[in-house]
């Protein structure tokens, strides 16, 4: 796969990251922990929808199953980088599974969908 195909699809996957932790900032700087959790939960499904509908429409140069893998991996490698080791200093954060695992699934899974009914 030639880079700027790579490049395109970490980007999106990157973009995604970036407005889940937007949800995630404001949510607690506007409610307690477990509701901006909640809302983090619907948000990242939502927000990975429309950034795989995107990549899928201009460019979808891998399949769902791979476009999945790859950006739910990017946003659990900057969790852990950027969240659990450089902001919180510890990996409390991945024992939750509101607040990691089911948003990890979510995403995994609205990822996988959107490419799916691209193929269509």
């Amino acid at each position: 796969m030639p880079v700027g195909h790579i490049v395109i699809a970490l980007t999106h996957a990157i973009v995604g990251w970036a407005l889940c932790g937007a949800t995630m900032g404001i949510g607690l700087a506007k409610l307690s922990l477990k509701p901006a959790l909640v809302v983090h939960a619907i948000a990242a499904p939502v927000i990975f929808t429309v950034i795989s509908g995107v990549y899928y429409t201009y460019f979808g140069f891998t399949a769902p199953i791979v476009t999945a893998a790859v950006f739910v991996g990017v946003v659990i490698a900057l969790d852990v980088v950027v969240v659990a080791v450089l902001i919180q200093r510890e990996f409390t954060m991945f024992k939750s599974v509101l607040g990691t695992w089911l948003p990890f699934a979510l995403i995994f899974g609205s990822t996988y969908l959107v490419g799916r009914l691209a193929q269509l």
